[in-house]
């Protein structure tokens, strides 16, 4: 779902004008940025918890030359934790199903040995 998409169901559930629920939505982004450029966890409840973590440097390695090392600086990432319910939700997708979630709609096909051709 996009914002766009959203804004569009939000809109037709509600009767506001698109660009109101527009308004609207971009200043929570806004003031959920800001928040989280101040340091401070967002959290909202049963949904889920946004938070700062600052990643420690490290040494990383260029797969072409791996003798060379490449220092990676600390950086601040922002990470996301999902609530109880939304945990509960999601994983509902996946009860009864085995394998990967791409897999579980495709029919099983069998696979057969080609053959050099002389």
């Amino acid at each position: 779902m996009t914002k766009r998409e959203l804004i569009y169901r939000i809109s037709n559930e509600t009767g506001i004008v698109q660009q109101d629920v527009a308004n609207i939505i971009q200043m929570s982004l806004d003031y959920i940025t800001e928040s989280l450029v101040a340091g401070e966890r967002v959290e909202f409840r049963n949904f889920g918890v946004f938070d700062v973590k600052v990643r420690k440097p490290r040494v990383g390695r260029n797969p072409i030359q791996p003798e060379k090392d490449v220092p990676i600086p600390k950086r601040a990432v922002v990470r996301f934790r999902a609530g109880k319910e939304m945990r509960n939700d999601v994983a509902k997708l996946t009860e009864g199903k085995k394998g990967n979630s791409k897999a579980a709609g495709k029919k099983a096909t069998k696979r057969v040995k080609k053959t050099p051709k002389k």
